[in-house]
C-alpha cells in the first residue's frame, strides 16, 4: 500500500508511542511537568515544564481517540490533577496576558484540546473536585489578553471544552464569539487567513488558523461550522500541498520551525472532516514521507525531538522555544483520528502535487509564486506579499530571514541575518545596506507575482532616501525564474546587489563555484543554482555565509552587482535544480519591456510602462 514510503499506520503510531515513551523520563514527582533538559526558553523552566505535559498530552490525547485505547493518556492523569492545585514541582503556571506569563496560555488550548479529543479517558474519570480545580486555572486564559494573532484561537479552544462539558456561560461564549469575529476578519481568501492584521502567511496558518477552529468543530459535531470552514480548508489545501517536497520536507518559512511534523496537520485534518482536494493516498504519501524525513534526518537525540530541523540548529529558534516547544509536532499526528479501516490508511499511496508535471500555482491573496519541478520533486515559493509585520509596526528594524527574502525552497535556506542574505535586491548607501521590511503586493498571474517595498537601512542614524521603493517582478517556467526590478526615485550611481539561492555544506570547500562573466554557478552533491545577469549588472561573485542553513553549517550565496541607471530595468534569471539543467532563457530589455525565451521554445512578454505590469505567456 506504501510503494514510497513503506509506511502504515501501524508506524505511527509507533513512532507515537516511542515519542511519548521517552519524555516519560523527566516527569515530574506527580506528573504535572515534563521537564526536558535544555537551556530554558525566555518564559522559565516552570513553564517549560508545562510546555512539556500539554503537548505530549494532544499527541497522547489523538492516540487514544484513534483506537478507544486509553493507556496513552493513562500517565498524564495524575497531571490533569497536580498541575492545577500540586507542589512546586508539578504546579502549572497561572495563565497571564501576552508577555511575561503568557505562555501558560498557549499550552491551556493543547490542554483542552486533548479533554475535549480523550474526554472520556480523561475528563469523566475526575472527580467533581479536581474538575473544578483545573477549569479554574483554564479559565485562566479566558481572562487575560492574548497575543494580536492566532493567540486568540487558545481561549476559544478552552472555552469551547468548558461549553462541551456543561460548563459554558457568558464568559466562554464571549470567547468563542469573539475568535470567530477575528477569524472571519484575518481571511483573506484562496483558502488562507494572516496571522494578525498584518501580511503573515507562514505554516500558523495550516497548524492555526485551520487547525484549532476546524478541528474544536469536527470534536463538537458542530456541522454548521464546519460547512462554513470546511470548504477554506480545502481550497487551503489545493495550493498548501503543493508546498511539500517530493521527498517529504516541508517549506522552510516563516517562524517556528521546530515544530517540524506540525506543518502536516492541515494536510491530516483535511482528510479528517472530509475537506480536501487530495485523494486519501495522496494525503497519506504526504504525511508519511513528512515524518520520515526528519526522523531520517536526525530530529531525535536520545529519543528526545530536538530543536532544530533536521538536528539541533540554533538559527532556526525564536526566543520562546523551549526544550518541549519541538513537541508541537504532535499536530501532525491527527491523521490517526482515523482508524485503521479509513481510507486513508488502506488506499495506496499515490504521488503528493510536488511530483509533476512541472507547474506554477500563483495564491493572489497571499502574493506567492509555488514552482513545482517533476525531474527533482523540489518546491520553490516566490514571496511577493508575506511580510509579519503588524500595521503598527516600524519598518527601521533587522529584517527577519524568514519572512523577508525574495523566496524560499524545500532544500534551501534562508541564510542568517548580518550573514549574507539570498533572494535578497540591497542597495548600498554611506557604508549601509538596505533590507526588505513591509512588502506591497502589485498584481500576479498564473506564472508570475510581483510587489514593491521600500529600502529600509537598519540602526540609527541611518541613510533615507525620500519617495524611494523597490519593486520585483518573477516569472517562473521549469525550474529557471527570471527577476525584473524596477528603481523608482533611488539616485543615479547608488551600487546594488541581488543575490540567488544560498547552497550549504559543511564547509566552503564542499561547494563547487564558478565565476564565468555575469553569471555564477554553485553546486553541491545535492544541488545546483546558478544566477545569470541578464541586463544592468557589472560584475557577478559570490558571498560567504559562515553561519550557514539548516542545511549546512557554511553557505555560500551568488551575487550580482550594478550601479542604478535611473529608468533602466534589472533583470536576472536564476535557477535552483537537483536534476541535471536546461539552458539558461535568452532574455531582452527593451527599455519597459522584456521578453523571455525560454529553452523548451515558450516565450514570456512582459510589459511594465504602467503601475502593473502586463505579462503574458505564449506555450511553444
Amino acid at each position: 500500500m506504501s510503494p514510497d514510503t513503506g509506511w502504515t499506520r501501524r508506524h505511527w503510531t509507533a513512532v507515537a508511542d516511542d515519542l511519548l515513551a521517552a519524555v516519560q523520563r523527566f516527569r515530574s514527582p506527580r506528573g504535572g511537568r515534563i521537564d526536558l533538559p535544555g537551556a530554558p526558553a525566555k518564559a522559565g523552566v516552570a513553564s517549560d515544564g508545562l510546555e512539556g505535559f500539554a503537548r505530549t498530552f494532544l499527541l497522547a490525547a489523538f492516540r487514544t481517540a484513534g483506537d478507544g485505547d486509553g493507556a496513552p493518556v493513562e500517565p498524564y492523569l495524575d497531571g490533569l490533577v497536580s498541575g492545577p492545585a500540586g507542589d512546586d514541582a508539578d504546579r502549572w503556571p497561572p495563565i497571564g496576558s501576552h508577555g511575561p506569563g503568557g505562555q501558560p496560555m498557549v499550552e491551556s488550548a493543547s490542554v483542552a484540546l486533548g479533554l475535549l479529543t480523550a474526554r472520556h479517558w480523561t475528563w469523566d474519570r475526575l472527580d467533581d473536585g479536581e474538575r473544578d480545580r483545573l477549569e479554574e486555572w483554564l479559565r485562566g486564559a479566558l481572562r487575560h489578553e492574548p497575543a494580536p494573532n492566532n493567540w486568540y484561537l487558545f481561549p476559544m479552544a478552552v472555552a469551547a471544552f468548558l461549553d462541551e462539558v456543561g460548563r459554558g456561560d457568558a464568559e466562554t461564549a464571549r470567547a468563542l464569539d469573539r475568535a470567530h469575529d477575528l477569524l472571519e476578519g484575518w481571511y483573506r481568501g484562496d483558502g488562507w487567513y494572516s496571522d494578525g492584521d498584518g501580511r503573515a502567511f507562514d505554516h500558523y496558518i495550516g497548524w492555526a488558523m485551520h487547525l484549532y477552529p476546524v478541528l474544536v468543530a469536527h470534536l463538537r459535531g458542530d456541522t454548521a461550522r464546519l460547512e462554513h470552514l470546511g470548504p477554506r480548508l480545502e481550497e487551503f489545501l489545493g495550493s498548501f500541498a503543493a508546498t511539500f517536497d517530493v521527498d517529504g520536507a516541508p517549506l522552510r518559512q516563516g517562524r517556528s520551525l521546530t515544530y517540524r511534523t506540525a506543518a502536516l496537520s492541515a494536510v491530516a485534518l483535511g482528510e479528517v472532516v472530509g475537506w480536501t482536494p487530495l485523494r486519501p493516498g495522496q494525503t497519506r504519501r504526504i504525511l508519511s514521507a513528512g515524518l520520515r524525513y526528519f526522523l531520517d534526518r536526525g530530529a531525535l537525540t536520545d529519543g528526545i525531538l530536538s530543536r532544530g530541523w533536521h538536528g539541533p540548529h540554533a538559527a532556526t529558534l525564536q526566543t520562546y522555544s523551549g526544550p518541549a516547544s519541538p513537541y508541537w509536532a504532535g499536530k501532525g499526528f491527527v491523521g490517526l483520528l482515523l482508524p485503521e479501516s479509513a481510507p486513508l490508511w488502506t488506499a495506496v499511496e499515490e504521488p503528493p502535487p510536488s511530483a509533476g508535471p512541472d507547474r506554477t500555482v500563483v495564491i493572489p491573496s497571499v502574493g506567492w509564486l509555488v514552482q513545482t519541478t517533476r525531474d527533482d520533486g523540489m518546491v520553490r515559493v516566490h514571496n511577493h506579499g508575506s511580510d509579519h509585520m503588524n500595521p503598527w509596526d516600524a519598518e527601521g528594524a533587522e529584517p527577519d530571514p524568514l519572512y523577508a527574502r525574495l523566496a524560499y525552497s524545500t532544500r534551501t535556506g534562508p541564510t542568517a541575518v548580518r550573514n549574507a542574505a539570498d533572494n535578497h535586491i540591497a542597495l548600498h548607501v554611506r557604508g549601509r545596506e538596505s533590507v526588505r521590511r513591509r512588502i506591497h503586493p502589485i498584481g500576479s498571474g498564473p506564472d508570475w507575482v510581483a510587489s514593491w517595498h521600500q529600502p529600509q537601512f537598519p540602526g540609527s542614524p541611518g541613510p533615507v532616501l525620500p519617495q524611494c521603493r523597490i519593486e520585483s517582478l518573477v516569472v517562473a517556467r521549469g525550474a529557471w525564474e527570471v527577476h525584473v526590478h524596477r528603481l523608482r526615485a533611488v539616485p543615479a550611481g547608488v551600487p546594488v546587489t541581488v543575490t540567488g539561492w544560498a547552497l550549504a555544506a559543511s564547509t566552503p570547500q564542499e561547494i563547487d563555484q564558478r565565476v564565468d562573466g555575469g553569471s555564477v554557478a554553485l553546486r553541491t552533491k545535492e544541488a545546483g543554482t546558478r544566477l545569470v545577469g541578464c541586463h544592468g549588472f557589472d560584475t557577478a561573485g559570490v558571498e560567504r555565509a559562515p553561519q550557514g542553513t539548516a542545511y549546512g553549517a557554511w553557505a555560500l550565496v551568488p551575487a550580482l552587482r550594478g550601479t542604478v541607471v535611473p529608468g533602466e530595468l534589472l533583470v536576472d534569471a536564476s535557477t535552483l535544480t537537483s536534476a541535471p539543467g536546461t539552458a539558461a532563457p535568452e532574455v531582452v530589455v527593451d527599455g519597459t519591456e522584456v521578453t523571455v525565451a525560454w529553452a523548451d521554445g515558450a516565450h514570456t512578454t512582459c510589459s511594465w510602462a504602467a503601475a502593473v505590469p502586463e505579462v503574458t505567456t505564449s506555450p511553444h
